[in-house]
């Protein structure tokens, strides 16, 4: 069967050139562009007349009745299912919160992210996830859902502009189907739980390629500038993670927009001077304001923006040649790099499940659609999404430098449109011979990925990986024959292939919902024996390949038997052998407060420290094991007294060495407290000089003692941090408040 060239009247926005048995959704045509490629395009939907009100609440003209509120519904269920027992993560990660915190207290703090209100430091990336967050908390007060459920609210906007894009072209279903496999994707329901800067950023870039294919309909500008806009805000985000799927974006518009080639390249042209607009603004302001007048840029070396973002946050996370960072460099302090990066232990069960049946719809679906002309919009939407995978994929797998399991939350929004739009467009074209094969190894490679993944937390539900292995050929064999079957066998057949091929990430994603998780190194799912920070949940298993070593979940006291890093006296990062650290002693156990055992080579994490330290249950504390450096401290009702006592007197109630520290005790105070040297302890502000200022100006009244970061750096060599730690220790009276140390400023040594 052909497909007219020029259809009537606007159809039913599904798939293009339908070759396979009807279905209740008509046929879309293929775009229909005369040869100066001007026309609109005679896909897009006619919405224009409709307005918006009538649009969001009945959706579209052509759509089934059930659409509308099978949509709405979904997004309530996703919003419903994120909420619950969200605030069993208490703070999250600290570092984050207390920020969060400043920036409800000082607007100051709030414009340059600041780490404290006294505005000495700023956190190691642009400010704009933080904001949701700080406006909560001066809404609702500060507490763990204030600054959570923005995330919540993210995941929701997302699973929206997912469904959006794709019901540009295809059927609700493909939508409906979309927001699913995102919802129940393990690390986005742990990243759109989390106060990191990740789920902000993955619905901009969304947002980013849904008003690109927006633009490709009818090369509209408006659309295109609004991708741009939305790409320089992801980069206020998380800098230049945001400019990955640039040359995508670009270059599929370029080849693809129906208008001449000038118009197209002008257009792109112009996209790029909004997204400067939109990221270059804070910069330049950051850049220009004096720097004795705003807090020092954390995670640089020269208190300079620019230099974060093209050196520790930039080409240092491709390269490894990260100033400043701890632990990582040239790939092996952050797990083995190449190809099967994204299917190794610690990452696959993070994102992996339906990569195979992505990459595989997105050639099947490229191969079925390659005839129509060049403006084809159902084309341009699998390269979109497509092309966004495939490059965040490969910069992922081969980048050298700092690398976390939870950064591939990124991935999510592209795997979603390409399981949707591909299952509905193979699906429609099922009568072609090749069709119902290609369906038929996209479900085959999830059942055979699945049972992988699965088998790699053996203890964890060993039915199921059966029971996906089983159900997921069984209904690969039916998609065989799926041209042939009958409506209701058919769809059973699909039913079977959506349970077994969702079983696996939902398992996952709702172990993930019902746990707590806390620090800087989280992930989703269960324990993966091997993975980054791998063993077994009680600490006694192996330690793991990746760096941290040792048990997943870890608590002090109880890192596994190897890969562990040892800590030298001062608490800090470097010293000590490998699967030494807290053999002796026992901490508490999901984030509650102990004693750290004792390593032999020092105090291992502290005083008091657990990691996450906010709340007691779940998975409080992932990635311990650096002496507190990547987790927060538990603070005592005593230490909490000593430290709100005259504060108000004060700029800083105390300085610590180290974000998490810092945080740890400003979230349990309200009062500013000095991160010295940063996230890690390496920055170089305070300088001595300027510390030996500040004390002597009366602006800090506190040194807390046991610092969670570096006062080295990676290789222990003396740093600012150290030299600070040592003149405090010098020159100061020690005072006591329950186990911790703290330092008196007001009170020098007689």
């Amino acid at each position: 069967m052909t497909t007219p060239t020029h259809p009537a009247t606007p159809t039913h926005p599904a798939t293009p050139t339908p070759h396979g048995p009807p279905t209740d959704a008509p046929a879309v045509s293929p775009d229909a562009v005369p040869p100066d490629g001007t026309a609109p395009d005679a896909t897009a939907p006619a919405e224009g007349s409709r307005p918006l009100r009538r649009r969001l609440r009945h959706g579209r003209p052509d759509d089934p009745r059930w659409a509308r509120p099978a949509f709405l519904g979904a997004l309530l269920l996703i919003g419903a299912l994120y909420t619950w027992n969200l605030t069993a993560s208490g703070y999250a990660n600290s570092f984050y919160s207390a920020a969060v915190q400043a920036g409800s207290q000082s607007w100051k703090a709030f414009f340059f992210g600041s780490l404290d209100a006294g505005n000495a430091i700023t956190v190691d990336k642009p400010p704009a996830s933080l904001w949701p967050m700080a406006l909560s908390v001066r809404l609702l007060g500060l507490n763990s859902f204030a600054i959570l459920f923005p995330q919540v609210l993210m995941a929701v906007a997302t699973a929206g502009v997912l469904y959006a894009s794709v019901r540009r072209r295809f059927p609700a279903p493909a939508g409906l189907l979309t927001m699913a496999v995102f919802a129940l994707t393990p690390v986005a329901a742990l990243m759109f739980r989390f106060n990191n800067p990740d789920a902000a950023l993955a619905l901009l870039m969304a947002t980013a390629v849904y008003c690109t294919q927006r633009a490709l309909e009818k090369a509209r500008t408006k659309w295109l500038v609004w991708a741009g806009t939305a790409i320089g805000a992801a980069f206020l985000v998380k800098t230049l993670q945001a400019f990955l799927i640039l040359p995508v974006l670009a270059l599929v518009y370029v080849f693809l927009a129906p208008a001449p080639l000038r118009r197209r390249v002008g257009q792109v042209l112009l996209a790029g001077l909004a997204m400067v607009g939109a990221g270059g603004w804070w910069v330049a302001v950051v850049e220009l304001w004096p720097a004795s007048s705003r807090p020092y840029v954390g995670g640089s070396q020269n208190d300079s923006f620019l230099e974060l973002t093209f050196g520790y946050n930039g080409l240092g996370r491709i390269n490894g040649e990260e100033t400043g960072s701890v632990g990582g460099g040239q790939g092996g302090g952050w797990g083995e790099t190449g190809w099967d990066r994204m299917f190794g232990t610690a990452v696959g069960g993070q994102i992996s499940w339906l990569i195979p049946a992505a990459l595989i719809l997105l050639v099947a679906a490229l191969f079925a659609i390659r005839k129509p002309n060049r403006t084809d919009t159902a084309r341009a939407a699998f390269l979109l999404w497509g092309g966004s995978l495939l490059i965040t994929m490969v910069i992922f797998s081969f980048m050298q430098g700092i690398f976390h399991e939870y950064y591939t939350v990124a991935l999510a929004p592209y795997v979603a449109p390409l399981i949707g739009m591909g299952t509905a467009l193979l699906w429609r074209e099922r009568g072609r011979t090749w069709v119902s094969p290609a369906l038929a190894a996209a479900m085959t490679a999830t059942a055979a990925w699945g049972y992988v993944l699965l088998h790699r937390t053996s203890d964890y539900l060993p039915w199921l990986k059966w029971a996906v292995l089983v159900g997921g050929l069984t209904a690969a064999l039916g998609l065989v024959f799926a041209g042939r079957l009958g409506r209701r066998t058919a769809l059973g057949v699909v039913a079977l292939g959506l349970v077994t091929g969702l079983a696996g990430p939902t398992a996952y994603t709702l172990t993930t919902l019902g746990e707590g998780h806390g620090g800087s190194i989280v992930t989703a799912g269960p324990a993966v024996a091997g993975g980054m920070g791998g063993g077994r949940p009680d600490g006694a298993g192996p330690g793991g390949d990746g760096f941290p070593g040792g048990a997943r979940n870890q608590q002090p006291g109880q890192q596994g038997q190897g890969g562990g890093t040892g800590q030298p006296p001062t608490g800090g990062f470097g010293g000590g052998s490998p699967g030494q650290n807290g053999q002796n002693g026992q901490n508490g156990r999901n984030g509650q407060s102990g004693r750290s055992g004792q390593n032999g080579q020092g105090q291992g994490l502290g005083q008091n420290q657990t990691p996450g330290g906010q709340a007691a249950g779940g998975r409080m504390g992932e990635g311990g094991g650096m002496g507190g450096l990547l987790t927060g401290a538990t603070v005592s009702t005593e230490a909490e007294r000593l430290l709100e006592a005259d504060a108000a007197s004060y700029t800083w109630a105390a300085a610590a060495i180290g974000a998490q520290n810092a945080a740890s005790h400003q979230l349990a105070t309200g009062e500013p407290v000095m991160a010295i040297g940063g996230f890690n302890g390496t920055d170089p502000s305070p300088t001595l000089a300027e510390f030996q200022q500040y004390v002597e100006d009366g602006r800090i009244h506190y040194f807390i003692a046991s610092g969670t970061g570096g006062g080295t750096g990676p290789g222990g060599g003396a740093g600012t941090s150290s030299q600070i730690s040592a003149w405090v220790e010098e020159n100061f009276e020690k005072v006591t408040a329950g186990s911790a140390t703290f330092y008196d400023l007001t009170r020098p040594k007689s």
